[in-house]
């Protein structure tokens, strides 16, 4: 399994942070590569929440559910499909009107012999870009959306 970690500083709240994150409606805004997201079953958000999922590069559509969920602290979704990755996302208060972001994403890597070695790097390279830009999205969405009035209507 593969594990990648990334942490930032965000201009906003952890609760106006994890507000804006749990809305799948914004979800393709700001996770690289979603182009559609929407709900499945009667749930919308917290833990066991499923949603359908199409990826802008192939067209291709994936299950995602959220398998880990505390309310301003951790939501954590995983990706099922051809390729199956969790991405989890972390908030901690770092101050007056700041908090911090860390993105974790755990993938399977290549399989096989061969093809696993040949693949693994180029696997690696693209799902550290992956979260790196979903990353910086997700915290340039999240300080707009802080700017914004739209913060106490959503909650």
């Amino acid at each position: 399994m593969g594990h990648i970690k990334y942490a930032s500083d965000v201009g906003a709240p952890v609760e106006v942070a994890f507000t804006y994150t749990d809305n799948h409606l914004f979800v393709p805004n700001w996770m690289f590569g979603i182009a559609n997201f929407e709900p499945t079953g009667e749930l919308d958000r917290g833990l066991g929440a499923a949603f359908a999922a199409r990826l802008g590069l192939w067209r291709q559509a994936v299950t995602c559910e959220i398998t880990e969920y505390r309310r301003n602290a951790v939501i954590g979704y995983t990706l099922r499909g051809r390729l199956t990755w969790t991405l989890t996302l972390r908030f901690d208060p770092l101050g007056y009107g700041r908090s911090v972001l860390t993105s974790e994403a755990e993938y399977s890597p290549p399989r096989g012999f061969i093809t696993g070695r040949l693949c693994a790097g180029p696997v690696d390279a693209a799902v550290k870009s992956a979260l790196r830009r979903t990353e910086t999205q997700l915290r340039r969405e999240i300080e707009e959306f802080h700017g914004t009035d739209l913060v106490g209507r959503i909650a």
